[in-house]
């Protein structure tokens, strides 16, 4: 079994914790947890060659009995894993979106780029109202001015240009994605220049790929961004870098491409 950039997980678990005030939990503790799970239910990791996976899912939870706006005097750290299919079946299928106007995913200086669960309650009427429109997924643009492109619901945001860029916004309010950060390094290493930079919703119609990037799913490409009365057309088959970039990415976790970045644990 290969786990996927661990140490990077902890650092994030961490991050977090440390911005709501809860404990720092140890790197080797966090490592000794994840093997320790994932050797206690071996019978349910999906066999090499079924595309499928075990999604770990790390948790940390104040459970103190107290009432109040104040931290945690206690907490379970836990770490619980599930089988999972194929993720597409049938080949890639690019899914279309819409710009979220009435709604904010975070506060401009809030705890967006925090892993908490307040954040995705944020998102589920939006995206509920989105899907009712007939669209999967929902973009967010600046909870500020509404000026500058965001995130989308539960995934980050890419682009890529016609010269060869895989652009990312960057902002105080997104969430860091591993998955976002390890595709800039797979683009860099395959010839792209990426840029983390503002991206001002102007720039949607100069992109010729765009791309929603996440854990479960590694990236899902968009045919479509719907903004008030404009449509920005990216094709109904998945890009050519985009197949690229995920290709190399799920060699990657499944050790069919040399791991030249020591991303991998073995269990």
């Amino acid at each position: 079994v290969r786990v996927f950039r661990p140490e990077m997980n902890a650092s994030r678990m961490n991050r977090t914790s440390d911005y709501i005030l809860g404990p720092e939990i140890p790197e080797n503790l966090f490592l000794e947890a994840i093997e320790k799970v994932i050797n206690d239910n071996k019978e349910f990791v999906p066999p090499y060659g079924t595309r499928g996976s075990m999604y770990i899912r790390p948790l940390l939870i104040g459970t103190g009995a107290q009432i109040g706006v104040s931290p945690s005097d206690q907490y379970e750290f836990m770490i619980m894993v599930m089988p999972v299919g194929e993720y597409y079946k049938g080949g890639i299928k690019p899914v279309d979106a819409i710009v979220v106007e009435d709604y904010d995913r975070a506060a401009p200086q809030g705890t967006g780029s925090y892993k908490v669960a307040g954040n995705y309650a944020a998102s589920l009427t939006p995206a509920k109202k989105a899907k009712e429109k007939g669209f999967p997924i929902a973009l967010y643009f600046d909870a500020k001015n509404h000026e500058y492109v965001e995130e989308f619901g539960t995934s980050n945001f890419f682009g890529i240009t016609k010269d060869g860029k895989f652009v990312t916004p960057d902002s105080p309010s997104i969430l860091q994605s591993i998955t976002n950060l390890s595709l800039q390094q797979i683009a860099e290493d395959i010839g792209l220049t990426v840029e983390k930079r503002p991206v001002h919703k102007s720039e949607l119609s100069d992109f010729v790929e765009v791309g929603a990037c996440g854990t479960a799913v590694v990236l899902t490409p968009i045919s479509s961004i719907t903004y008030g009365d404009k449509v920005y057309n990216y094709g109904e088959e998945c890009g050519p870098v985009s197949r690229k970039l995920y290709e190399r990415m799920t060699a990657i976790q499944y050790g069919e491409f040399e791991d030249t970045h020591n991303w991998l644990m073995k269990v």
